[in-house]
């Protein structure tokens, strides 16, 4: 099976480079353009499933990308942004920095009270992709966010933390990892 983890496209509130976590917001007009221009990037490959987070930037992004309309797509709470508690919605340079060094550095650093930790987003990841590999899919496409991409890419590239918290996934971009007999690979990833 090959696992396709996607960043939704742009939203008004990355551009002002906004800590967004489980605000809804929708994609922005370039965000759109950008989930366009990958889903031609990838070409004419065919999606058995399409999971999404429950949050519309992704749902949008998914069914771009998947080129479902959203009554297919498969809704799962699990994969839903990181919960950044008082830190929602503050400028990435105004955090603070126990926050700042936090999200520079989670695997070393406890969360910030009323963050979520790691713990919980690997948590999160773990139980949602074992499910997702009991699944007879060739593709399947996982749209997502930034903060819980790093864990379910760290889940499937088998890191001990189980965390790819670096490089930063961009908007739009798309991570494929091939799973098979529970071991994993990575495979490419796609950026505009």
């Amino acid at each position: 099976m090959n696992i396709w983890i996607a960043r939704h496209g742009q939203t008004d509130y990355n551009k002002d480079m906004l800590m967004q976590g489980r605000s809804d917001a929708p994609l922005n007009e370039n965000g759109i353009a950008q989930a366009k221009a990958m889903r031609a990037m990838i070409g004419d490959v065919r999606f058995d499933a399409v999971y999404s987070s429950p949050l519309v930037r992704a749902r949008k992004t998914a069914q771009i990308l998947g080129n479902v309309p959203e009554s297919e797509l498969h809704i799962d709470p699990r994969i839903i942004e990181v919960d950044f508690g008082r830190y929602e919605l503050h400028r990435y340079y105004l955090l603070g920095p126990r926050m700042i060094s936090y999200w520079l550095l989670p695997e070393l650093l406890p969360a910030p009270k009323t963050v979520e930790p790691v713990s919980s987003m690997v948590e999160r990841s773990v139980s949602f992709l074992k499910e997702l590999e009991q699944q007879d899919y060739e593709n399947v496409l996982v749209t997502c966010h930034g903060g819980i991409m790093r864990a379910l890419c760290g889940y499937l590239d088998d890191r001990k933390s189980q965390l790819m918290w670096r490089p930063k996934p961009h908007n739009c971009e798309i991570r494929v990892f091939a799973s098979a007999d529970g071991a994993h690979s990575y495979v490419r990833d796609y950026r505009l």
